[in-house]
């Protein structure tokens, strides 16, 4: 189950230019031992995704193809959230009865600006908006996700989020990915520490800073990496390595990612204005990409609480997948994706 807490405004994009032109004029508000104070509820959702949807052809999004795309948007969501008919009987045999309706979603409502332009990813480099793997890393990556699209052995061979154990899609990251719903995030801030709280499956990020990073256990692979963070001027950069392989899978769609366990992520964070914490992060793994691979996006400060995220709490999804699946067997359907297909 997901918690009903709607956060407050669309993620907005900075490039690099025009966030620390910005931040040079902006003077932010400071903890006690006079660094930028992080603190605070923040949320990234967005109808801007993290990889370029084919049916865009730039970065930019024309003003008024994104307004007709938010409308037909908002219309969607407008049909999602309308009473089922009584009478319309039950659907046709072999046909998907759907999942969440509308109410249970909240992945945003705009596009993602900078300067006043919309954006169709947060990945500017590579500038074609996509993750650029490489022959061998694609194949790895379309291999691993085939596996689990396709094997129901048993509860171990699902993904992390599937088990409830950290949320879908790289929520917790890094890097934090915005997905359908449960986009917002609490930040704690100490002059040693920062806690990053995630209200998909209340992931929480502890990052050591500065002298601190030396307390980092890396011979222990955690979910979402081991992280160490240290200042640079006004921008607090974070860096990830020592990811734990179960979790080199981030699902989510068509936005799906493999990250290898070697793979480092550096993600900076920069107060911008008193709603706003640019976030920048840059992927470097050449076990699977050709080059690393940067992108820009927000936090914009979330309206209200985190809520409780009950992953499995009255969950009856890891039985009915399993038990869907002894049914197949026992019919003698084993290719689970080309049935669903």
């Amino acid at each position: 189950m997901k918690s009903l807490l709607a956060t407050a405004g669309a993620a907005l994009v900075l490039s690099a230019s025009s966030a620390f032109a910005q931040a040079a004029d902006y003077e932010p508000p400071r903890t006690v031992d006079g660094k930028p104070d992080l603190q605070g509820m923040w949320s990234n959702v967005s109808l801007t995704s993290l990889e370029r949807s084919p049916r865009f052809d730039a970065l930019v999004i024309p003003d008024g193809e994104a307004a007709k795309l938010e409308a037909q948007t908002a219309a969607m969501q407008e049909r999602g959230n309308a009473r089922t008919d009584p009478d319309s009987g039950a659907p046709p045999k072999g046909q998907g009865v759907g999942g969440y309706n509308s109410f249970y979603v909240d992945a945003g409502s705009t596009y993602a600006q900078i300067d006043g332009e919309y954006r169709s990813s947060w990945i500017v480099d590579p500038a074609d908006g996509r993750i650029p793997y490489t022959e061998e890393g694609r194949k790895k990556f379309e291999d691993e996700l085939y596996f689990v699209r396709n094997n129901f052995d048993g509860p171990e061979t699902r993904p992390m989020a599937e088990r409830c154990i950290v949320g879908f899609g790289s929520t917790g990251g890094p890097p934090m990915i915005n997905v359908m719903y449960n986009n917002t995030y609490q930040f704690v801030q100490t002059p040693d520490y920062l806690m990053i709280l995630v209200e998909m499956n209340h992931d929480a990020r502890i990052i050591p800073i500065g002298d601190r990073a030396e307390e980092i256990d890396r011979t222990n692979p955690q979910y979402l990496g081991n992280s160490t963070a240290e200042w640079d001027g006004d921008t607090l950069v974070v860096t990830t390595t020592n990811f734990n392989p179960v979790e080199s899978l981030r699902t989510f769609f068509a936005n799906s990612f493999f990250l290898h366990p070697d793979g480092v992520v550096v993600e900076r964070f920069t107060r911008v204005a008193d709603d706003k914490i640019l976030y920048e992060f840059e992927v470097t793994d050449p076990k699977m990409f050709s080059q690393p691979w940067k992108a820009e996006m927000a936090f914009n400060t979330a309206n209200g609480d985190l809520l409780e995220y009950a992953c499995h709490e009255g969950n009856y999804s890891m039985p009915g997948i399993l038990a869907g699946a002894r049914r197949n067997e026992r019919e003698g359907k084993v290719n689970y994706a080309a049935e669903s297909e």
